[in-house]
């Protein structure tokens, strides 16, 4: 059984973080980092390729970290794969190893280093779900019997600081309809926006963990605001990183970011790490979280 699975069916506060495949080969430095997180997190997301930029893979990264004894997440986004190809990935899937899958839909092309490439989107992200549900319930999108089925974990994403609300909780319940048995959410930088979205979707009874997404400086943060949709950092915040030298910044990131998780740990049921390159740096947000 899934670790993740059976600690957030067993109530228990979950801890997870991710890691970027390279663009190349030289995969071996990122799963030294996924070990030194071992024995810390419960499992560690794999991107695909993240922000639309052609990268090592996703599931052959997982099926290492498996390999290692280290859970994986399979994180996989609709945009490159139609239906077949991605049913026979997460078949694949279950083949080499992996239990948890974490259905997207994934950025557009256009924002990537590919940018002339096709986006496919055969499948949003709830129908990607409603087919993972049917790998697991033995049939195949279109009905057809499997010989041999997979017990995948599924898990969606949420944005708890979208304007408005009510679209993403729609979809949300949409998405636990589908199959989706966790949550993990955008980067939360507000305790009390959070606790109001986790009290208007207390009715799912849907495990959440919280997006922790480590700041690098107060520019880091203000481009978030202005071009991430559903990011909100407070401006108490950014005059936090503005307030120390270029060489202080991760211990002030590292210092906000333990100080968030204390106060978003009564709300929910995790935590989800987003190092984005400062992987190093999680055990010291974790030590700094009292985790």
């Amino acid at each position: 059984m899934s670790v993740l699975k059976d600690r957030l069916t067993k109530s228990e506060f979950v801890i997870t973080s991710e890691i970027g495949p390279p663009k190349g080969i030289n995969i071996e430095p990122h799963l030294k980092e996924a070990e030194e997180l071992k024995d810390r997190v419960s499992a560690i997301n794999v991107t695909d390729n993240q922000s639309s930029v052609m990268r090592f893979g996703s599931l052959a990264t997982c099926h290492l970290l498996a390999k290692r004894g280290i859970e994986p997440v399979f994180q996989v986004v609709t945009r490159d794969r139609n239906r077949i190809a991605l049913q026979s990935d997460l078949l694949s899937a279950w083949g080499l190893g992996v239990e948890n899958v974490l259905c997207l839909t994934g950025d557009h092309p256009s924002l990537g280093d590919h940018p002339e490439s096709k986006p496919v989107y055969d499948l949003d992200s709830v129908q990607l779900l409603q087919a993972a549900d049917s790998l697991n319930q033995g049939k195949d999108l279109v009905g057809n019997e499997l010989d041999g089925k997979p017990d995948f974990f599924l898990g969606a994403v949420v944005t708890p600081a979208a304007d408005p609300l009510e679209p993403q909780i729609i979809k949300m319940e949409k998405k636990v309809k589908a199959g989706a048995r966790f949550f993990q959410t955008q980067a939360v930088y507000d305790a009390g926006q959070f606790a109001r979205f986790m009290k208007e979707v207390a009715y799912l009874k849907v495990p959440v963990l919280a997006g922790i997404v480590l700041l690098k400086s107060a520019g880091m943060a203000k481009f978030m605001n202005e071009n991430v949709a559903g990011v909100n950092v407070p401006q108490d915040l950014i005059d936090e990183m503005k307030s120390v030298s270029k060489e202080d910044r991760p211990k002030k990131s590292i210092e906000i970011a333990g100080r968030l998780i204390k106060e978003l740990k009564p709300l929910c049921q995790g935590v989800h790490i987003m190092p984005l390159g400062w992987d190093k740096y999680v055990p010291q947000v974790l030590d700094a979280a009292g985790l």
